[in-house]
């Protein structure tokens, strides 16, 4: 294993986060801030309790996996597309370092700003609203493990994407909107039964389930359901990352 190779490529790309502090860091959390303002204490005031928890605090894990979902995927994708856009891709594909260690270089480094990213939304609700951990290994779990997998799906959106509109499509079109539909704001419990059965065949749903369960021991789905989906995608995406280096898909364009 090259540890050197990747060092570089993280450091690199942990670098480039540095650089961007306020559109990396800033920006997410003063938006996650006005959700908290906006559904904790308008929305709040008229249901105040969601499964016996708060609804500002019930609403804190969705807000996160929100903004864990939509960093992890722009990170990735957005650092392994610019050296396709400019051209040095070539470089790292002809440097003496593995498609393997490409892979955990790059998204190695988008998950560990998203998973900053959520710790630093998780003590900044701590402001807002009243929070319990009641698994704190599971929490950063079920933190580390989303935004791993998602920063594969960003890393494999980049080597898609043959234009900077095509980057923000996946994020903006499905990402989001799936994430809204997910019960970040709500319990699938609390939708008509058709609906709830419609719910379950969102992936999302199973991740904040699980990621809310972390918090307040109770969750839409069992918490082996979501552990089960997110393993699930996780195979997907590292069988689609190992499929696009073995046929060289977008790479030697």
């Amino acid at each position: 294993m090259n540890v050197r190779g990747i060092l570089a490529i993280y450091r690199f790309e942990m670098a480039r986060t540095a650089r961007t502090l306020m559109q990396s860091i800033v920006s997410p959390v003063i938006s996650t801030c006005l959700y908290f303002v906006v559904f904790g204490a308008a929305i709040g005031s008229r249901i105040t309790e969601v499964d016996g928890v708060s609804y500002g605090s019930f609403i804190v894990p969705g807000l996160i996996m929100l903004s864990l979902l939509t960093q992890s995927v722009s990170n990735a994708s957005f650092g392994i597309y610019f050296p396709r856009f400019s051209g040095t891709i070539y470089e790292i594909l002809s440097a003496p370092v593995s498609y393997l260690e490409i892979v955990i270089g790059y998204a190695g480094a988008a998950a560990t700003k998203s998973v900053i990213l959520g710790l630093i939304i998780l003590a900044t609700a701590g402001f807002f609203v009243p929070l319990q951990v009641a698994h704190p290994f599971a929490m950063l779990g079920f933190l580390l493990l989303t935004s791993v997998t998602f920063s594969l799906l960003g890393f494999i959106i980049g080597i898609w994407a043959d234009g900077f509109e095509k980057l923000q499509i996946v994020p903006l079109l499905v990402i989001t909107p799936l994430t809204f539909l997910g019960g970040t704001f709500y319990s699938i419990d609390m939708l008509p039964p058709i609906w709830q059965k419609i719910s379950l065949l969102n992936p999302v749903v199973y991740l904040i389930s699980g990621f809310r369960w972390a918090f307040y021991d109770k969750g839409d789905v069992s918490i082996l359901a979501s552990v089960a989906m997110s393993v699930v995608f996780l195979g997907i995406c590292l069988a689609l990352i190992a499929w696009i280096f073995k046929t060289g898909y977008r790479l030697k364009d």
